[in-house]
């Protein structure tokens, strides 16, 4: 897991959004609401694919426009195999982590790769790739 993550507000731009990314060196950035709520996660590819390639001006799209539908987490004491369970059925390949509430780091495919044996480390790639 990667501890510390630093969210984007629904209100900020998708610009801004993809200046903290580069900042950061990361991908992608959890979303929280006017009321600290977790609302989605915001990815690189959702700026290239829903704004740029739309013909959007990044500037005027908001972060909390492109997080939408249900927030999936895990929590910070959930087990490799339960992780995995969750990044399969719903097809991510980073995930939120929640403890108390409050959000705590990012978990990502590769965290998880990185516990699992190598038996499992295949099926937790095809299951999210298929």
């Amino acid at each position: 897991m990667t501890p510390d993550a630093t969210c984007v507000g629904a209100d900020e731009t998708v610009l801004e959004a993809a200046k903290e990314m580069t900042e950061l060196g990361v991908g992608s950035l959890p979303v929280r609401g006017t009321d600290e709520r977790l609302e989605g996660m915001l990815t690189d590819r959702d700026i290239v694919v829903k704004v740029l390639a739309a013909g959007k001006d990044p500037a005027k799209v908001k972060a909390g426009d492109l997080a939408q539908g249900e927030v999936v987490t895990v929590d910070a004491d959930d087990e490799a195999e339960a992780i995995l369970r969750t990044m399969s059925r719903h097809k991510v390949r980073r995930l939120p982590v929640i403890e108390d509430n409050a959000l705590v780091g990012i978990v990502t495919q590769a965290d998880v790769a990185r516990t699992l044996p190598d038996p499992k480390v295949g099926d937790l790639l095809e299951a999210i790739s298929s």
